[in-house]
């Protein structure tokens, strides 16, 4: 598949414009369904005045990756650039992982509308649809012939045989991160400026190595998010919610495994990492100390926000320490 070049700025103006102009619509019907985000009473209480701007915006690029997807099989039809479907089934099988966790970020976010507070689903409840969609995802790229039991460790160049463990740790990983960026939805404009600079350097990637299903990938996260962006950037008139950032959780591990290296996941996301790793942190000392903490708050960004850092800065500095990752994920491949 040679049209990556057609493509990928086709793909990104076309998802961009479809994301910007369908917020137009969406937001006001959000704000008119009282679609509004509950804030938590031990959050930051700056956060309160956040209080009851729309959630579930995460709808809004969805909606314009499906519609550019779409626009860019026809097209790819066209040019005969298809030479068969097992080409794009990694890239179907992502792009279905995605939705699936959306699909379930969005039945939480109305459990937590219905409610009136800000929490849905039970952790459990949760976390047994996203094995299942992550089980799903696996048995896909498998019959794509896009997946072995030797897990490569970046840096070393080593395949490490693990059999059945493999998918265990596979589960675990898919999982992980797509939580992780979950987590790292908690101020304005983080989640999609993050996810955003991820999605720059797959392109980089896709053109280097000519694979335009990555091409496209990458096209959708950087349209789908720099749209997203023009309401999201601080100060926020929309928020993506649980279904925005579970739905990115599955694009951004779903092109790591179609690099054929899974792990490099957590060093690009490695800001996805950190937030989920200071929770962890925060959780296991408060318990081990009876009361102590090792941060003011976390995910770790609201540690920054009381140190008084403003949520632009936070922002900015994730923004440069994912791309610095980005080029560290770059030698490991």
């Amino acid at each position: 598949m040679n049209s990556i070049a057609i493509l990928f700025p086709g793909a990104l103006i076309l998802c961009f414009l479809l994301t910007v102009l369908a917020a137009r619509y969406v937001i006001p019907k959000l704000i008119s369904k009282k679609m509004g985000q509950p804030i938590l009473e031990i959050g930051p209480r700056w956060h309160k005045s956040k209080e009851g701007t729309p959630t579930m915006g995460g709808i809004i690029f969805i909606f314009a990756i499906l519609v550019t997807t779409a626009a860019a099989l026809v097209l790819l039809a066209l040019l005969e650039e298809i030479p068969d479907f097992g080409a794009l089934m990694p890239f179907l099988a992502t792009l279905g992982l995605a939705m699936a966790n959306g699909l379930i970020g969005m039945i939480d976010d109305h459990a937590k509308l219905l409610k009136r507070q800000n929490q849905g689903l039970k952790a459990y409840q949760k976390f047994l649809l996203q094995l299942i969609a992550a089980a799903l995802y696996l048995v896909a790229m498998h019959m794509a012939g896009m997946l072995d039991t030797a897990l490569i460790i970046p840096y070393f160049g080593i395949e490490w045989e693990l059999g059945v463990f493999y998918y265990i740790i596979a589960l675990l990983l898919i999982t992980g991160v797509v939580n992780s960026v979950n987590l790292t939805d908690g101020i304005d404009g983080l989640a999609s400026s993050v996810t955003m600079v991820i999605g720059v350097f797959l392109a980089v990637l896709a053109f280097l190595g000519g694979n335009s299903p990555l091409g496209l990938l990458a096209a959708l996260i950087i349209g789908g998010t720099l749209g997203f962006l023009v309401y999201n950037f601080y100060p926020a008139r929309v928020f993506m919610g649980d279904t925005g950032s579970l739905f990115l959780g599955g694009l951004v591990v779903g092109a790591a495994f179609m690099l054929g290296s899974p792990l490099i996941v957590l060093v690009m996301g490695i800001v996805y990492i950190i937030e989920t790793a200071s929770v962890m942190l925060q959780v296991g000392y408060f318990k081990l100390t009876h009361g102590k903490r090792i941060f003011k708050m976390t995910p770790i960004h609201h540690h920054f926000e009381m140190c008084g850092w403003s949520e632009i800065k936070i922002v900015a500095v994730a923004s440069v320490v994912t791309a610095a990752a980005c080029v560290l994920a770059y030698l490991g491949l």
